[in-house]
């Protein structure tokens, strides 16, 4: 089975969300929730503003991530307001992936990220036989960096000045779960 074809079939059913395969279809919905300065305030330079129709197209077409990777659409109501994703390690590093997630500024408040995290960690442990997953968070995303507090992350350190975003030098939080050893 083609690596891709591996995810299609997925569809994991939370409290009131839905995450699954992204689809041609999401982008009016992807377009709606992605071009908001709020959201993309938090996110790495793959998430451009203004998130235009052409940066969508590039998106569902694979050019911006690698959709081989288990990378999926948060659906609610029926539609896309979010993504979440793990890029897996390779060599020696295959048993770890870095997790990155979004969600449109409309569903902020709720736990939904939470949960949705909280849903796919478990999921993607298994389903990547991973031992480690990991994710690094702009030292002011302390909403973001909550969430992954919630679900078991342990925040391993700080990469100072790391990021140039808006013109600015930022830190980076980086925060890692770990598998139990049986």
């Amino acid at each position: 089975m083609p690596e891709a074809a591996r995810w299609d079939a997925v569809r994991l059913d939370g409290a009131g969300f839905v995450l699954r395969r992204w689809r041609a279809d999401d982008l009016d919905a992807l377009l709606r929730h992605a071009d908001d300065p709020a959201v993309v305030r938090g996110l790495s330079h793959r998430f451009p503003t203004p998130y235009t129709r052409a940066d969508g197209e590039a998106f569902l077409a694979g050019r911006v991530v690698d959709l081989h990777d288990p990378v999926f659409a948060i659906e609610i109501d029926g539609a896309a307001c979010g993504g979440i994703g793990a890029r897996p390690g390779v060599g020696e590093r295959a048993r770890s992936a870095e997790l990155g997630y979004w969600l449109g500024q409309a569903h902020w408040g709720h736990g939904l990220m939470t949960r949705a995290v909280a849903l796919y960690t478990n999921w993607v442990f298994d389903a990547l036989g991973l031992h480690r997953l990991q994710a690094t968070v702009l030292a002011f995303n302390t909403g973001s960096a909550r969430v992954l507090d919630k679900n078991g992350f342990l925040e391993e350190g700080c990469m100072r000045r790391a990021v140039i975003k808006d013109g600015r030098l930022h830190d980076l939080r980086l925060f890692a779960r770990t598998r139990a050893l049986d």
